[in-house]
């Protein structure tokens, strides 16, 4: 991406967690700060989203209304699917819609139906700079994913384990 024909930042931002979020109002109150900071810190934000829990879509509905209410200028609300799925084929406009962009991970789609949300999750873990996660307890597929984030060394923010923010 170019800006003034100089190079862009972009600040890759993925979200994580488990499908039932026990406290969803406290959860998205601390994105909504999260994600109206990173818009005004940083020159231009990629937010990774899945569509596979109840966090992502607290995720995506705070990335929505930060963009609608604060800033849109300088983001991209990204839906990245592990493959193609029955729901966004039958629904292509309405996904157009509500995201920025849609990517469907090739690693993941070529994959097994069960290792393809680990493949994509691992891909988009690769490709940020911070994972925002909501991991209340030492099981399942996004403790699993937050557990390759760690070993890969990346910045992680846990919404789950802070008390304010």
């Amino acid at each position: 991406m170019a800006s003034d024909g100089l190079t862009l930042k972009i600040y890759s931002v993925s979200f994580f967690g488990h499908r039932v979020v026990n406290t969803p109002r406290q959860i998205e109150q601390k994105l909504d700060k999260l994600i109206r900071s990173l818009l005004s810190e940083q020159e231009y934000v990629e937010f990774l989203v899945g569509r596979n829990g109840e966090f992502d879509q607290l995720a995506s509905s705070a990335i929505r209304r930060a963009k609608r209410a604060f800033r849109d200028d300088n983001s991209a609300h990204v839906l990245v699917l592990p493959y193609s799925v029955a729901e966004y084929r039958n629904n292509e406009d309405s996904f157009r819609d509500y995201y920025d962009e849609i990517e469907i991970c090739q690693n993941s789609a070529e994959a097994h139906y069960k290792s393809a949300i680990q493949i994509r999750n691992r891909q988009m873990i690769d490709r940020s700079d911070l994972i925002v996660c909501c991991i209340e307890h030492n099981s399942g597929g996004a403790y699993q994913t937050i557990q390759y984030a760690r070993n890969q060394k990346k910045e992680i923010i846990n919404l789950a384990d802070l008390s304010t923010r």
